[in-house]
């Protein structure tokens, strides 16, 4: 009872990171294997919480001496780990958008040229149409005059 209000907020702090991490389980991609780590590790982590005695206990065990020493060790790890997977995401999400970039600058100039040379196209048959109608409007006003005389 000595530390029931600390150990409280800690399990509500755990059990919240879950119900957030579940809640959004179906729209983040994460692989089975992180699922299955952040659950054994908010199971852990209560299980931590409840029993601090055990933790030292395991400390001792594995030669580190305080529990706490052995917490600190696990979350630098879990620190690491979460820092590198981040990096990892985030080079991929680059590559990705450059290619995304790269692929729309591509389409936007085919498309770009495509446009000026139909409108090159235009420009020299328009001309050349122009030329063929005045030349028929020169028969046909020269037609007419003969016809006038």
């Amino acid at each position: 009872m000595k530390y029931f209000w600390i150990q409280l907020l800690l399990i509500l702090g755990s059990v919240s990171m879950a119900l957030m991490f579940i809640r959004t389980w179906s729209q983040a991609k994460n692989r089975a294997w992180k699922r299955i780590a952040f659950s054994v590790f908010v199971v852990v982590n209560v299980y931590a919480v409840l029993r601090p005695t055990d933790v030292t206990w395991l400390a001792q065990q594995l030669g580190v001496g305080r529990g706490t020493d052995l917490v600190l060790y696990v979350m630098v790890l879990a620190m690491g780990f979460l820092t590198l997977n981040t990096f990892l995401r985030f080079r991929s999400l680059e590559k990705k958008i450059t290619d995304l970039a790269r692929t729309v600058a591509i389409n936007e100039s085919l498309r770009h040229n495509d446009e000026r040379l139909r409108s090159d196209a235009e420009a020299v048959a328009a001309p050349a149409k122009s030329t063929a109608d005045a030349d028929a409007d020169a028969d046909a006003d020269s037609d007419s005059d003969s016809v006038k005389a």
